[in-house]
């Protein structure tokens, strides 16, 4: 390729020959898939999740969110969209693996000064901070909030692909001066193509690294590009990496785990239990939740759109009939 060409290329860390120690792989099956069943998962499957993950090496589990009760209803969600102590805890037992466990926190709707113990009292490790931009001022309240109990942090700005570039950046600007370690770029509709991939990743890097912060990717299935455009983001400098055992997931679904550690060059990641997880719980799992790329998850995503009217349209008579979908979605 001449020179002249290659210069305008981003610069690249890596490619898929490369082995890179800074990578960290969270599996995000419980709390993202919680978003189909309203987070009513089994005690044996979360328990199965979180020994496949542990065998598989994995560095970091998400099992699930810290709501506020008095938002959401216990009647109405399950077990993981609390993530008590006592929960955790029956589930971990007496383990002392390496694997950390996080939760996720959504902006206004956790209290955050009483569900969220200090880290010496708690199984958990790291506390995910999820926020729309007109949320940064109280994101970061409560990113100083969890750093000061003793927790890792990171921080998800939601639906960035309907953010204007100028308060991208001003959002960027701000957030890499707090105390958050991991700024993550989340494509929330499966709208990103891996030119956009590209420039967002260059762009949170350069924001995050010059704060001594690193970059995180967490993809949507809708165009069937989750896993690609995790791979793009890495290669280009983000270390932190979002999946879920058979891309289980909010609609259509995330980057499968499966796929990333078969990419990633780091020996201690193994398939096999992986595998096997696949074959006895995930699979069956199928029979329970609906999810996964399918027509009106590609039509919202290539529309820039919230999936939530493709998840509405599936669950009714008229799921099939895409003609309609897509004809209600252009008026």
């Amino acid at each position: 390729m001449p020179k002249k060409a290659e210069a305008h290329l981003p610069e690249r860390k890596g490619s898929w020959l490369t082995y890179r120690p800074d990578i960290k792989v969270l599996d995000c099956t419980i709390r993202d898939g919680g978003l189909m069943n309203n987070s009513r998962f089994e005690d044996d499957f979360v328990r199965a999740v979180y020994q496949t993950l542990v065998a598989a090496g994995v560095d970091y589990m998400e099992i699930g969110y810290k709501g506020d009760k008095k938002i959401y209803s216990p009647k109405e969600y399950g077990t993981w969209k609390f993530c008590t102590e006592e929960d955790m805890r029956r589930i971990i037992g007496d383990s002392d693996a390496t694997l950390k466990l996080s939760v996720m926190a959504d902006v206004e709707r956790t209290d955050y000064h009483n569900d969220i113990l200090p880290k010496s009292q708690s199984v958990l490790s790291m506390i995910r901070v999820a926020t729309y931009i007109h949320q940064i001022p109280a994101a970061m309240d409560m990113i100083k909030a969890v750093h000061d109990k003793g927790y890792e942090t990171t921080i998800n700005l939601m639906a960035t692909s309907v953010v204007p570039e100028h308060e991208l950046d001003e959002a960027l600007a701000l957030l890499a001066k707090t105390e958050v370690e991991v700024i993550y770029l989340v494509d929330s509709y499966g709208s990103f193509y891996s030119e956009e991939i590209r420039d967002l990743t260059r762009k949170y890097i350069h924001y995050a690294e010059k704060n001594g912060k690193k970059v995180g990717i967490h993809a949507h299935n809708n165009q069937q590009l989750a896993y690609a455009n995790t791979i793009e983001a890495l290669v280009l400098g983000a270390s932190y990496l979002d999946s879920t055992l058979g891309g289980l997931g909010r609609g259509a679904g995330n980057c499968p785990t499966e796929l990333l550690l078969g990419f990633l060059k780091n020996p201690k990641f193994h398939l096999r239990p992986v595998l096997q997880c696949l074959q006895e719980q995930i699979v069956p799992m199928r029979e329970k939740i609906a999810w996964g790329f399918d027509i009106p998850y590609m039509l919202t995503g290539q529309r820039n759109m919230h999936p939530k009217s493709a998840m509405a349209f599936l669950d009714s008579e008229h799921r099939k009939d895409y003609l309609r979908f897509y004809d209600a979605i252009i008026e």
